[in-house]
């Protein structure tokens, strides 16, 4: 079977535009799979929401890393990661490459905030220098052991620096070896023309949903991950939660093909026939 970093390189080079959408456990990226997704992206939003935290840069690189392991082993798919500011200083980024590599990501994306780093849509952001910055694209490139391994550059600077700002950044990121450009913060349908005016010749990671996923791909970008199907856990789980409360009834069957689906998209056949297999 080919390696799933192998397989990332060749979906961003094919024709067509890669959507990853958001998981943040193996359960989700196993639903994604048997969708019929092509490669999934780790959330770091949705990672620190899974333990209770905010998205302000409180979970450490050991912390996500082993996120990073249990989605990677739950699918075979590629696994797009958040990795945050690296979690340090070059150095630092340098092992987190390592670590995430080993872990079973295809690719992971740093970004230029100054640490603790917020949500990429919160305000109060900051951003470390430019100068500080490509060092960091830089040992990332160095620390992959997989020339497949992608490396993916985000700037934070938009909301911070504007436009002129962000061009010079992504592409002295871009010079400095990242194999893709991810500019977050993106709001408006004026902003992502903007995205694509002022560098489209670079290859180009999208965050969001201000276009349906056709009208997307049709500007360019190369990968889109989509926040979508995060809100939509959200919504359906608290929905489910003041309904039980309120009503002491679900709508939603526990039994019967609901129940089978699952224990189908976990695996229970395939481990019941391994046991098989095993058995004296």
């Amino acid at each position: 079977m080919m390696q799933t970093t192998a397989r990332l390189r060749e979906l961003l080079n094919g024709p067509e535009m890669l959507l990853a959408p958001f998981v943040y456990d193996g359960l989700q990226a196993k639903i994604a799979e048997r969708t019929g997704f092509k490669a999934v992206y780790m959330t770091g939003f949705g990672t620190a929401a899974a333990r209770g935290y905010p998205d302000l840069g409180l979970l450490t690189m050991s912390e996500m890393v082993q996120n990073v392991r249990a989605i990677a082993h739950a699918v075979n798919l590629p696994v797009i990661c958040d990795a945050d500011t690296g979690y340090g200083n070059p150095v630092n980024v340098w092992r987190t490459v390592r670590e995430y590599e080993e872990a079973g990501a295809a690719a992971l994306h740093i970004e230029d905030q100054v640490f603790p780093k917020r949500c990429g849509f919160l305000a109060g952001k900051q951003v470390i220098a430019t100068e500080e910055m490509v060092p960091k694209v830089r040992a990332a490139c160095d620390a992959r052991r997989d020339p497949n391994f992608v490396i993916i550059a985000r700037t934070d600077a938009l909301a911070v620096n504007g436009w002129a700002d962000v061009a010079r950044r992504a592409r002295a990121y871009r010079a400095a070896g990242a194999d893709m450009i991810f500019v977050d913060g993106i709001r408006t349908i004026d902003d992502l023309k903007r995205y694509v005016a002022e560098l489209g010749d670079l290859p180009l990671l999208y965050n969001g949903s201000l276009l349906p996923v056709a009208e997307l791909a049709r500007h360019g970008f190369k990968l889109t991950i989509h926040t979508g199907t995060l809100m939509a856990a959200y919504v359906s789980i608290r929905d489910a939660m003041r309904q039980l409360k309120e009503t002491g009834v679900l709508d939603i069957p526990i039994t019967g093909h609901l129940f089978g689906e699952l224990i189908e998209t976990l695996g229970v056949p395939e481990m019941e026939a391994l046991a098989k297999k095993y058995t004296v």
